[in-house]
């Protein structure tokens, strides 16, 4: 099977099934020298994991991290590092029978004609456990990014028709909700929403967030490798992601060149020479980390070196100083207890109720892998633009 590595020189290659013995990633050009540990990971993992509350799937695993190579004494050592997270609780003969039964909404059919087969358990390496790796590398990177001053943050934007308003979404409000809707008053009502669904054996879409803060401009290629091409790659190829957009996305294609453009402004003197990184955004204190918002006041994406930021922080497929927007829509569970139409691999036409362990919405537990997604592209690029310039290669080499 093709297709299983994501990047190029920070390179994550996922592996495992999701009722086989383990799950894990294999993550190569990772820097030696980062401190980094298995709560490190954990961390994260346990913001995905299943079982949380009642509004994932009942799947009772610890999602336990262990690192196998790749770190010595606390650091890495450049070499690869392979993480293993054991899989504990698999009900296989949930699925027994639906053997030989495509089921609505799922991967069954393509898998099966591509391959000639399907590990109908659950969906094999189509499953959404698959994601669980992903996670381990965003992880690595995220801890990269962090000590570059670079932040990824990500929560539940929308629950079906329950929409958080920007205007009141803060970074620190995210943990809080039991959904990861840092607008905690939308997240009551779109928690009721999700119990409806799950009461009506039904399911349930939403819209991700990912606000990416404190990359320098000129980030990305300008052709094929566009940083807002990469980044929907990236997060399209979460399993029940449908849509991704960038800024206002769709909604530019509703408005005029001078609604959307956005005009550039003077940067205050001292923050000419230095760029992004005198920006204020990029105090690290305690209190700005406590007033940290990702929008202004009325609600629009906030912008350091242009008025506005429609563009969400990308032009020309490359970063701008100015905050990236990605907003990724996902699909509902496709695994509803309700009778569906469907048809067996001979093509004969029967009735299907999937029963078993079943999140009534992806969304909650998909923050943190959009997050882990946008975090292993915008390390791979930073990676890949060392060599963009001779003075940078001088500075390494002969400084």
């Amino acid at each position: 099977m093709a297709g299983s590595a994501f990047g190029n020189i920070f390179r994550v290659n996922t592996w495992g099934e999701s009722h086989g013995t383990a799950i894990g990633a294999v993550i190569d050009g990772c820097p030696a020298g980062l401190a980094l540990s298995e709560d490190d990971i954990q961390k994260y993992l346990d913001r995905r994991k299943p079982g949380i509350n009642i509004f994932s799937t009942q799947r009772k695993e610890s999602d336990t991290v262990h690192i196998l190579s790749g770190v010595f004494e606390g650091k890495t050592t450049g070499t690869p590092i392979s993480l293993l997270i054991q899989n504990a609780d698999q009900h296989s003969k949930d699925y027994s029978d639906i053997a030989d039964i495509y089921r609505p909404g799922h991967a069954d059919l393509s898998f099966d004609s591509k391959y000639g087969f399907r590990d109908y358990r659950g969906g094999g390496r189509s499953s959404g456990r698959e994601t669980a790796a992903r996670v381990c590398g965003g992880a690595v990177a995220l801890k990269v990014l962090e000590e570059l001053g670079i932040s990824v943050d990500a929560y539940t934007y929308a629950i079906g028709s329950v929409t958080a308003d920007r205007s009141v979404i803060r970074k620190e409000n995210i943990l809080k909700s039991p959904i990861f809707m840092p607008d905690l008053l939308k997240s009551k009502e779109a928690e009721a929403l999700i119990e409806e669904a799950r009461k009506n054996q039904d399911s349930i879409g939403g819209k991700v967030d990912c606000v990416i803060s404190g990359l320098p401009a000129g980030l990305g290629e300008p052709v094929f490798d566009k940083l807002d091409a990469l980044l929907a790659h990236a997060v399209m190829s979460i399993g029940a992601v449908k849509g991704v957009q960038i800024g206002d996305g769709f909604d530019a294609s509703l408005h005029y060149g001078s609604e959307n453009n956005d005009d550039f402004i003077d940067l205050p003197q001292g923050m000419k020479s230095e760029g992004h990184r005198d920006r204020p955004d990029h105090d690290r204190s305690e209190k700005d980390d406590r007033d940290f918002s990702f929008f202004n006041p009325d609600g629009t994406l906030k912008s350091y070196i242009k008025k506005t930021n429609h563009a969400g922080g990308i032009l020309g497929g490359m970063s701008d100083s100015d905050p990236v927007l990605i907003t990724a829509a996902f699909k509902p569970t496709p695994s509803i207890s309700q009778v569906q139409d469907t048809v067996d691999r001979e093509g004969q036409p029967t009735k299907i109720s999937i029963h078993g362990r079943h999140d009534p919405v992806i969304v909650p537990r998909a923050v943190v892998v959009v997050q882990s997604m946008a975090a292993m592209t915008v390390l791979d690029l930073l990676m890949r633009n060392m060599s963009a310039r001779m003075d940078s290669i001088k500075k390494l080499y002969l400084e």
